[in-house]
């Protein structure tokens, strides 16, 4: 792990706190914001915003297999990733990791490989990299297994999925392509049927299973929800077993459902520019306008995360601020990590900090250590910079925020 940055204050720049942007420094001392008189970083004509909390990433997976027959150790892909999710502003990063019937990369043998790594590696990471478990519902012989693995490799968050039915339309019709098809030969495929049908014969037993789980994850304290939901009576069934946080929902019906029940809603970033893998997912910002988000989530690209934001404020209506919550303080709040999401006195040193004129991330702080660090505001940081130039005024920028005076 990095060392902690010495003591500081960042100042000049535009800082959000208390769910305003305030033209206030920020103090840091033992990876925590603090106050004080402290050497100070003149930061003029940049953002500080509280670090992103991306709580659905599966863009490792292209760090781990770039093509389908190259495959990279989970080691070195997760030391990608984390650079990768740094650069981004991601400063807590929830790796979502397939254990499934698919077999594979996405089998439990395979999990339980990466879950090993993972914990190796979390001790040497930029970023706080946690695991998210995707559970096929139908993996009813390895509820045991499971249980086991989330306990010894400390998974705090398990999300329910049920992919037979998309799986069965691609088998169905030859001319759909799906990477974990077409990278198979005709043996393959006929395994991954085989599978497929044994998860089928599986399926009277799913609802008791799930109610199993659901129980022991409540005893240790899992969070867990569902991915993809058809319907409001798809939600309304997780809900009842106690999976609140509705992932990904896959129609309006099924996310207001959620809302009307106090669920929060997590929606992809990464479709508002791209239908993805999954092209039934409901429209984000459609959304977030109605007020039926409650968080955003990086999907399978990280750098949408950023460019959503900047979407909802240049061309849907909505604040810098309000904006940023649906990346930091609503995750926490979802995923019960009080001490992130906002920048407030005692809180860990988690920051983003953009330039306000390109719109760029520079640097990123996480737990008080430097993780990312570019541009000029990497050269200010090193004290390379003599007097901060006057930032240009970005073209299509549409925050107006008051005049406040500088204070801690």
């Amino acid at each position: 792990m990095t060392r902690l940055l010495p003591p500081l204050r960042l100042v000049g720049a535009t800082t959000l706190r208390d769910g305003a942007l305030q033209s206030r420094s920020v103090a840091i001392a033992d990876g925590r914001i603090t106050r004080g008189p402290l050497p100070e970083v003149d930061l003029t004509g940049y953002y500080v915003l509280p670090g992103m909390i991306d709580l659905h990433g599966s863009a490792f997976g292209r760090h781990l297999a770039p093509q389908p027959t190259a495959q990279f150790d989970p080691m070195t892909a997760l030391a990608s990733t984390d650079r990768e999710a740094a650069a981004n502003g991601v400063t807590t990063a929830y790796l979502s990791h397939g254990w499934s019937w698919h077999g594979g990369l996405h089998g439990p043998d395979f999990a339980e490989t990466f879950m090993a790594a993972h914990q190796l590696y979390r001790s040497a990471a930029l970023t706080d990299i946690r695991i998210a478990l995707q559970c096929e519902t139908h993996m009813v012989d390895t509820a045991a297994r499971l249980m086991a693995a989330v306990r010894r490799y400390g998974v705090g968050y398990v999300v329910f999925q049920n992919t037979i039915e998309d799986m069965l339309e691609t088998l169905r019709d030859e001319t759909l392509m799906s990477g974990e098809l077409t990278a198979l030969d005709a043996a393959g495929v006929q395994a991954f049927r085989q599978r497929l049908r044994r998860a089928q014969e599986r399926s009277r037993e799913v609802p008791r299973h799930l109610c199993r789980l659901a129980e022991v994850f409540d005893e240790m304290g899992v969070l867990y929800g569902s991915s993809g939901d058809l319907d409001g009576e798809t939600r309304e069934t997780y809900a009842m077993i106690g999976a609140k946080i509705c992932e990904f929902p896959r129609s309006r019906r099924s996310a207001a459902a959620a809302k009307a029940m106090g669920d929060p809603v997590v929606l992809s970033a990464s479709s508002a520019f791209h239908s993805g893998p999954q092209k039934s997912r409901v429209a984000a910002m459609e959304l977030v306008k109605q007020q039926t988000c409650d968080a955003l989530a990086s999907d399978f690209y990280y750098p949408s995360l950023l460019k959503a934001v900047w979407l909802l404020v240049d061309n849907h209506g909505v604040s810098l601020p309000a904006a940023w919550s649906l990346v930091s303080e609503r995750p926490a709040e979802i995923m019960r990590l009080p001490d992130r999401g906002t920048i407030a006195m005692g809180r860990r040193a988690d920051l983003v900090i953009i330039n306000e004129e390109t719109r760029l991330i520079e640097a990123t702080i996480v737990g008080g250590r430097l993780a990312f660090l570019a541009g000029e505001a990497g050269a200010r940081f090193l004290g390379h910079s003599a007097e901060p130039q006057a930032p240009m005024l970005h073209a299509s920028k549409t925050v107006n925020r008051p005049h406040h005076q500088p204070r801690n």
